[in-house]
């Protein structure tokens, strides 16, 4: 099993070159492996997967039907290739946050990728908060409602509401973070991490290089 910090990288590297590599054959062996991955390898519930995948038919839909219809050249090929792209992007992401936790990403690439610990600790407090942001926001209707008015989606008197609130835990946040005797740049204690073994670099560069060298020199459609 990759490490998460190592399978972040890999699939880096591959959305990196899915965007540069024309080829539906290539698209679709991506999307298959991630499939695969998730399924025989990690048992990702199949209702989780199909969901997802119905989701984004729409979208992939769209951007089939918009080079095809409005595509210059080669409308087909270029149809299929976004089209498919987008299910490629759609299971590499999938891979990685279907099969770990917010918390052993950030903490394992904090501890081998050396990613800064204000950073990991901020996004960690910004995960934690959605619950309570999911329940400010059905308090804040609510409130409007007992007073005979209805926030909508897409009114901006809402979403203000809620960023006044936001701003106001994010304050609490810091008072609390000092009182525990955070310093920001100053030595933190060492959260726990998955190991990360030589072997896993090695086969997350082979794996590069082999989609990159299919990408370049494979006669695929």
């Amino acid at each position: 099993m990759l490490n998460p910090a190592g399978l972040t990288l890999l699939i880096i590297g591959l959305g990196l070159e899915l965007a540069f590599i024309k080829s539906v054959s290539l698209n679709c062996l991506l999307a298959g492996c991630c499939l695969l991955y998730l399924l025989c390898y990690r048992r990702v519930k199949l209702t989780t997967i199909a969901l997802l995948l119905l989701v984004t038919f729409p979208l992939a839909l769209g951007s089939w039907w918009s080079f095809l219809a409005f595509g210059r050249t080669d409308n087909w090929h270029n149809a299929w290739i976004y089209g498919s792209r987008i299910y490629a992007y759609l299971l590499l992401g999938a891979s990685l946050t279907l099969t770990n936790s917010v918390e052993d990403i950030l903490f394992n690439l904090h501890v081998h990728l050396k990613l800064p610990a204000t950073f990991v600790y901020g996004l960690l407090a910004a995960f934690n908060l959605l619950t309570s942001i999911k329940n400010q926001f059905a308090t804040i209707r609510y409130s409007a409602q007992i007073r005979g008015r209805n926030y909508h989606l897409w009114q901006p008197g809402l979403y203000l509401r809620i960023i006044l609130v936001a701003l106001k835990w994010s304050a609490d946040l810091a008072q609390a973070m000092t009182a525990q005797g955070f310093s920001e740049g100053y030595p933190r204690t060492r959260p726990s991490a998955k190991p990360f073994p030589k072997w896993q670099f090695y086969f997350i560069g082979l794996c590069l290089i082999s989609y990159a060298w299919g990408g370049i020199n494979g006669s695929w459609w």
